[in-house]
């Protein structure tokens, strides 16, 4: 963890400029959407609706107002490309890899801004990190973008079907969730597509890929498939990431997906628990869930991708480590560990923290917007589970919400991927450890 600035320092902290640079490019592409160039009626958009789209693509959360596909122009859909592809890469992820590229000198204060923005664990051999994650998640899109074609060619021809290619594969990899497909259905998002197993497997890949975090890259690509020489954080990522999509997958196959054939029936249980955990898109209508179904998504939704990825949510390390720390009070061990590893107690505070910070934020949304539109919790709950994992699944009442709903939703996909110690971190004027000891005493709990 990088530590604040001084409070005597004038220095802007890394914290700071990481929530700046999200403001600045949100700030950019609203301006872009009011253009009277981006939206199809040649009108552009109105300010609140602008603010609301550019916020859900640099967030790249996937919430919508309007259908992507028939309100907004070749214009406004490329400006929305570019906000997804910026939001999901990191602003100080693309920032300094231009600046490494064009030959600078990338100083101390850029190094470790990039190490807080990527959640790498050290200073050291950040710049190289960064030619990595930028080389790499070009490769990965332009491959996406290849396996997608052929499903596009076929359905839009090739002019069309390049575009779409290529605008789902970085909206899968960046985990935003926002599709074209509303040409056919608005709002429809890949439900035409559910039966298509290629499709889906892509799709399903890119998602997985973006949201297993940068630095687990790094330890696929060094170290192959030896797990054992995996940093323990890659193996905690990638262990919580198959637990929750295969155990989410089970319940859909089993009760919600039923009535459907036995090949489409296990490919949309799968589809169905990957994308919760910040993707966005949905090859099924949701509101034919029950509301077991509907709230097991929330969760998975709350939950999100991992720490240094293109996704948001409260990420898996920190209900792994919830998780194992909860089990260490069980069990009446002292610490809390992974892979014969302990966990320190600075970290279970944090993943403490941030838990409460989330739950409290999702369920206090909810509760306004419930209040405010005069609609039913449950609803309302999913919309804000959507907004502060930044996944973008909705029951249909976005684009139904008043101006006021829809600042609330802002706030929560801002504060989603922005993360909620970065933003308190970067608000606090105190710094460094506080050395004060009190007298400690007992207190009953549970």
């Amino acid at each position: 963890m990088i530590k604040r600035q001084n409070p005597k320092h004038k220095h802007i902290t890394s914290f700071q400029i990481i929530i700046l640079g999200f403001l600045s490019v949100i700030i950019l592409g609203s301006i872009l959407l009011m253009l009277p160039v981006a939206t199809r009626d040649g009108k552009g958009a109105v300010c609140s609706d602008a603010l609301f789209t550019a916020t859900s693509a640099v967030c790249v959360t996937g919430l919508v107002i309007h259908d992507t596909a028939t309100y907004w122009s070749m214009f406004g859909q490329s400006v929305i490309l570019f906000l997804i592809q910026i939001g999901g890469m990191g602003i100080v992820t693309v920032a300094v890899s231009v600046a490494a590229f064009s030959g600078r000198k990338i100083g101390l204060m850029q190094r470790s801004t990039m190490q807080e923005a990527v959640s790498a664990h050290h200073v050291g051999g950040i710049v190289r990190l960064t030619k990595f994650i930028l080389k790499t998640s070009v490769c990965i899109e332009l491959i996406g973008a290849a396996m997608l074609l052929p499903a596009f060619i076929r359905d839009f021809g090739i002019t069309k079907g390049l575009w779409y290619a290529l605008f789902h594969s970085v909206s899968a990899f960046c985990n935003a969730g926002f599709d074209l497909i509303g040409i056919k259905e608005p709002f429809s998002s890949l439900t035409s597509y559910s039966s298509q197993p290629f499709f889906n497997f892509t799709v399903m890949a890119l998602i997985i890929i973006g949201g297993i975090g940068f630095l687990t890259w790094e330890d696929i690509n060094n170290n192959k498939l030896h797990f054992r020489k995996y940093r323990m954080q890659s193996k905690v990522i990638l262990t919580v990431t198959g637990i929750l999509i295969i155990l989410p997958s089970l319940y859909f196959f089993f009760f919600e997906y039923q009535n459907l054939p036995l090949g489409e029936r296990i490919l949309t249980s799968l589809f169905q628990s990957v994308t919760p955990r910040t993707a966005g898109f949905n090859t099924t209508d949701l509101t034919s869930f029950s509301e077991t179904g509907q709230m097991l998504i929330i969760l998975l939704m709350l939950i999100g991708g991992s720490p240094g990825s293109t996704a948001g949510g409260m990420k898996t390390t920190t209900i792994a480590v919830l998780v194992s720390s909860a089990l260490s009070v069980f069990r009446k061990k002292e610490d809390t560990h992974f892979f014969k590893r302990r966990i320190s107690d600075d970290t279970a505070k944090s993943a403490a923290a941030i838990f409460l910070l989330y739950i409290g934020l999702f369920i206090g949304g909810g509760m306004i917007i419930s209040s405010i539109e005069n609609l039913p919790l449950l609803p309302s709950l999913f919309e804000t589970a959507s907004a502060i994992g930044t996944v973008g699944l909705s029951l249909g009442i976005t684009s139904q919400l008043g101006i006021a709903s829809q600042f609330i939703l802002i706030i929560l996909m801002f504060f989603g991927r922005v993360g909620g110690l970065t933003l308190i971190f970067a608000a606090m004027k105190g710094t460094g450890t506080n050395v004060t000891k009190y007298p400690q005493e007992k207190i009953t709990v549970g």
